[in-house]
């Protein structure tokens, strides 16, 4: 059976976490974390009572759509979102597949007061200590790179370490575990990780099933105003967006466009 895009990545994933503890053993890292900035209030963010909220997201690049954005200023970009009404920030910091680092995110933290998502490809503690030394204020974990103990350890360093967890799936039977993880702030991602192909229903469809007091992300796949609303009316909290952001001349207006304002 061929490898799928999302083995392949964490299969690298693995090596560059190698290579990171080679270059910085792991207590080292955490020596930092004392030192690291408090952390924001992610979970909170989008909890608040009031119509959908947005994670913005700055990204360069992705394995399904190449170069989305050529004049990448992540700083610039982060500044424009939190000016047009993004509630949080959502940094990628992959960098084989994605053209991402860990350093924009730090960057990027310094210059906005919105609390800050690293967006990655999470399957090792010491990712965790990497993102909270950052300035993250939330990861992403990824039900589909986790079997049930990892999902668990993780989500629960995450909050020892201040962080909000935001637990995405794709698999519907994905569900139980993660709820069973105790994470109450879930993403449905509406792109197959297998084939990257989009569907915007595949998160009306997991609404019926995730419990009200679950704070619910939709991603990817959310272009427009109609989408948001579609989102709104069905009870997601959230929405996570990047690509269709990026690619337009003015992100600020793009983002106007999107939260009706």
């Amino acid at each position: 059976m061929a490898e799928t895009i999302l083995e392949r990545i964490v299969a690298a994933k693995r090596l560059e976490i190698e290579q990171a503890k080679r270059a910085q053993p792991e207590q080292a890292l955490r020596e930092q974390l004392a030192s690291a900035p408090r952390p924001r209030g992610f979970f909170q963010a989008l909890a608040e009572p009031g119509p959908i909220r947005l994670i913005a997201e700055v990204k360069k690049a992705s394995p399904s759509a190449g170069l989305i954005r050529a004049d990448f200023d992540p700083v610039k970009i982060a500044q424009t979102y939190e000016a047009h009404g993004a509630s949080c920030i959502s940094v990628l910091t992959d960098q084989q597949f994605f053209q991402g680092c860990l350093n924009y995110l730090q960057e990027v933290r310094s210059a906005v007061r919105l609390p800050v998502l690293r967006k990655d490809f999470i399957i090792d503690s010491y990712q965790l200590a990497e993102a909270r030394v950052a300035g993250a204020d939330a990861v992403l974990l990824i039900a589909e790179c986790l079997d049930d103990c990892s999902l668990r350890k993780l989500h629960n360093e995450t909050i020892e370490l201040g962080m909000a967890p935001l637990v995405e799936l794709y698999d519907p039977a994905n569900l139980p575990r993660v709820l069973e993880a105790g994470a109450t702030l879930i993403g449905v991602n509406n792109r197959n990780l297998d084939n990257f192909e989009v569907n915007l229903q595949h998160t009306l469809r997991l609404r019926k099933e995730i419990p009200d007091e679950c704070v619910l992300v939709g991603e990817s796949g959310i272009k427009t105003r109609a989408d948001a609303e579609l989102l709104e009316q069905a009870g997601v909290d959230a929405m996570l967006v990047g690509e269709s952001l990026m690619r337009q001349a003015d992100i600020g207006r793009a983002v106007d466009q999107l939260l009706g304002r």
